[in-house]
Parts: structure tokens; sequence; C-alpha cells
């Protein structure tokens, strides 16, 4: 650090007067001593960390600027750096980066008392062994300069791949509608042969997903409407988990605030991308949702949608 120090400013005062200022001030380091280290060869591991610095830096703007030290890790693996996870720590460390933590997030669904609830047909049994099985979804809210602004989003509880997302000004039933519909043609277009029959639609007791026109939307398709407990978030955890992601590694991080609904849109597009297409998933075993589904399909003698 002093001979980085020395090195920044010899220019401008030279080495004996940088020195002898630096003595003064109890940091003692001869002229001989900067000239020796400044001769002796650079170690292997400057030299490795000469090269790796950029790397670390661009893997982690790639990823949002939000990966700690175990995506960091795995991230660089991926690329062909066999690191171990100490030295990634400590080259972050040296570029200035760290991972980001979460807030608590706050409730922006009202709880519906209606007539007739689904029953709970999930029970918090997130794993599952194929696509199409389970479909979670929830919406969230961001302010922006125009005002509040919704963002509802479905969910495979398989791959935890996100089937559609909808941004609206209103938290309406056609806001969850609408992220149904979306859910449904994006499969429809990788399948032809996808039916909807018999896929599970889980949410909670909000009004919008207990709506006469989300509930017979999901009727017409053939999809199995499922809801949990009222004030109970973990019987949505899937989902308040992505939002929870959502929010951190997107919404959070916008130091000037967003614009409006278009604003918004834009820049959950792209997010969305990244977490199905790049994304490190620790619950996929550091996969993508994309890499998960792709593998499911290429296993032999497994049917689109298992139970």
């Amino acid at each position: 650090m002093i001979v980085a120090y020395i090195d920044a400013y010899k220019h401008q005062f030279g080495v004996e007067p940088i020195c002898r200022v630096l003595r003064d001030h109890h940091v003692p380091i001869a002229p001989s001593t900067y000239y020796a280290h400044k001769s002796r060869p650079r170690s292997a591991r400057s030299l490795s960390d000469e090269r790796l610095l950029p790397i670390v830096k661009t893997v982690h703007r790639e990823n949002y600027s939000v990966y700690g030290v175990r995506k960091m890790w795995h991230a660089l693996r991926r690329r062909g750096e066999a690191l171990g996870r100490d030295q990634v720590a400590r080259l972050m460390r040296a570029a200035g980066l760290r991972g980001v933590s979460r807030r608590r997030r706050m409730r922006p669904n009202v709880p519906a008392l209606p007539v007739f609830r689904a029953p709970d047909l999930v029970q918090r049994s997130w794993v599952r062994h194929a696509p199409d099985v389970v479909w979670v979804a929830d919406f969230t809210y961001v302010p922006t300069r125009e005002g509040w602004v919704y963002v509802s989003f479905l969910q495979d509880a398989f791959s935890r791949r996100i089937l559609g997302f909808v941004v609206a000004a209103g938290k309406t039933a056609a806001l969850v509608t609408r992220t149904l519909l979306q859910a449904v043609n994006v499969r429809q277009r990788s399948s032809a042969s996808f039916v909807a029959d018999g896929v599970i639609v889980h949410s909670d007791a909000g009004s919008q997903y207990t709506s006469l026109a989300f509930t017979e939307k999901l009727l017409d398709l053939g999809l199995a409407p499922s809801i949990g407990r009222v004030g109970t978030a973990y019987d949505n955890a899937l989902i308040e988990s992505t939002i929870g992601s959502y929010k951190t590694e997107l919404v959070h991080r916008r130091g000037h605030g967003w614009d409006g609904r278009e604003d918004i849109e834009l820049a959950t597009a792209r997010w969305v991308a990244w977490f199905n297409h790049q994304r490190l998933h620790e619950h996929l075993g550091y996969s993508t949702p994309i890499e998960i589904e792709e593998a499911y399909i290429h296993q032999q003698g497994l049917p689109r949608q298992a139970a």
C-alpha cells in the first residue's frame, strides 16, 4: 500500500521527499527500500490478480451488481475460471464489490373474504419434479414519480422460470388475469402440445385472486385454483422470494427513483430476461431456469407435464 502511494505521487513530489514526509508521520520507509521493492520480480499472485480483477468486475456488473461471494464463485467457474471461494472473496474485497441483502417486504394485497375460496392444493410443497405442475402468482408495488405502479408475476414452481409479468397503474383483477394469459401464451408458443388442463395456479387470498373474473378465467383454461391461508406469507413463499429478489436486485437499486409505468416496464422486462436466462439460482444447483427446463425436456421417456 505504501509503495502504491509513492507510485501515485512520485512524479509530483519525488520519491525521497515523500519518504521523508512518511517518516515524519511514523510510516518509515527508506528510498532504497522502495527501489528494491520496485526492482523485485512481481509475484505469481500479483500477476494473477491483475488478470482476474477486471473479469470479476465484469461478471459482477453483468449480473446487476448483486452477486455475493457464493454466486460470484459459481459464475466465475462457469466462465472457466477455476478459483477457490476464498480467492473470490479476496478479489471482491480488493475490487470493492459486495452482494446485496433484502429488505422486509410490505404486503400490497388486501385479503378477501369470498363466499367460496379455493383450497390450498400445494401445502407449501414447492419441490416439484416437472414443469407446469404448479404455477405460483403474486404482485408487488413500486413507487414512481407518477404514483404507485403494480407489477404482477407468475412463475413455474419446478424451474423457477417467470412465465408472465404485467405492469399496471392499478391493482385490479385485470392485472393478474393478464399475467395468467401471458404465461399460457408463453407455454403455447414454446410447445404446440402444451395444455393448461390440471396445472395448479397457487396464490394468496388477495381480492384480485379470489375475484370472479380471475376464477372464471382459470376454469375456462382448465387450470386448478389454489389459495393459501390469509396472513401467512409462508403459504406463498416461493413467489414471495422471487419478488423479494426483484425488489432487492432491481427496484431498490435505482438511486434516483423511477419515472413511471413505462420506466418500470422496460427495466422489469430486462430483469426477467436476466432472471430466466442468466441468473444463477442456489435452489437450482446454481443453474438458470431455462437450463433446468432444457435439461428436463432432453431427458428421455418423461412426459412434458409429469405429476
